[in-house]
């Protein structure tokens, strides 16, 4: 037998046995699936990348749903307390444990039977993504959401205006600083009386602003129920040369309580 002839005929590769090439190649498909390949790696990494931003984004719309929401301001209703472009940050639980809104108060309510009677219809996909990027403040507020100031309170007698041009309320000329350079507090005269559970809201800039004083003839009577308030802004969070507390004003201080007869 010619030995050597047999040796130029055999394949390389035969030196290779099939079971361990076929070993190797699932070893490392293996490895692309479990991370052990450099491929297998980056898919991992990815994954948990996305995992990690998935749960960054939950828990940032919880905290924002039930304690911390950034609201951008879409108007200038309430200038100078506010601007166009301001996020605030309002404070869900100012009135989750028996506190109640007060004069003065800056607020976001859900205007829906007040300020709005019959929402737009808008398809729920579109919706949902908004007030998702809403609740992160990174767009602007539902068309039912508003920011404003509470000027009365269940049982006052808001009337303005006085032979000073100023809004009274319980009888006490408020003395409203906070209100837009070269506005009037009031172009519309009015003598409402607050129902218990509602509130009176105006905005800042008096001239630029619709809020209860527009809705008197309408259901509702442009009061805002308490429980449609969404919570208190105290704070300015964006941009960050405006930057600052929204502290209380004293305006309504000397202000007395329903009922009691007193007169400025």
């Amino acid at each position: 037998m010619d030995t050597e002839a047999q040796h130029e005929m055999r394949d390389p590769s035969s030196d290779t046995p099939t079971g361990v090439e076929e070993g190797s190649r699932i070893s490392r498909c293996a490895g692309l699936f479990s991370g052990r390949g450099t491929a297998g790696r980056s898919w991992l990494s990815l994954r948990r990348t996305g995992l990690f931003g998935l749960l960054c984004a939950v828990f940032l719309l919880l905290f924002s749903t039930f304690v911390l929401q950034p609201f951008l301001i879409p108007s200038g209703s309430m200038e100078p307390t506010l601007r166009v472009g301001d996020r605030l940050l309002v404070n869900k639980l100012a009135y989750r444990f028996g506190t109640v809104p007060e004069r003065g108060d800056v607020i976001v309510f859900d205007g829906t039977g007040s300020f709005v009677q019959e929402p737009a219809r808008e398809n729920p996909v579109t919706g949902l993504l908004h007030g998702a990027a809403a609740a992160l403040g990174l767009a602007e507020p539902a068309e039912t959401d508003f920011v404003k100031r509470v000027v009365g309170v269940g049982g006052d007698r808001v009337v303005c205006c006085d032979k000073g041009g100023r809004v009274e309320v319980n009888g006490r000329a408020v003395d409203e600083r906070y209100v837009y350079a070269g506005d009037a507090p009031s172009r519309v005269p009015f003598d409402i009386v607050v129902p218990e559970g509602t509130l009176w809201m105006m905005g800042d800039h008096r001239s630029n602003s619709r809020d209860s004083r527009d809705h008197l003839g309408e259901p509702g009577g442009g009061m805002v129920p308490v429980e449609r308030v969404i919570g208190r802004a105290d704070w300015i969070g964006w941009p960050m040369g405006r930057w600052s507390v929204l502290e209380p004003t004293e305006a309504f201080r000397e202000v007395p309580r329903p009922g009691s007869g007193a007169h400025g």
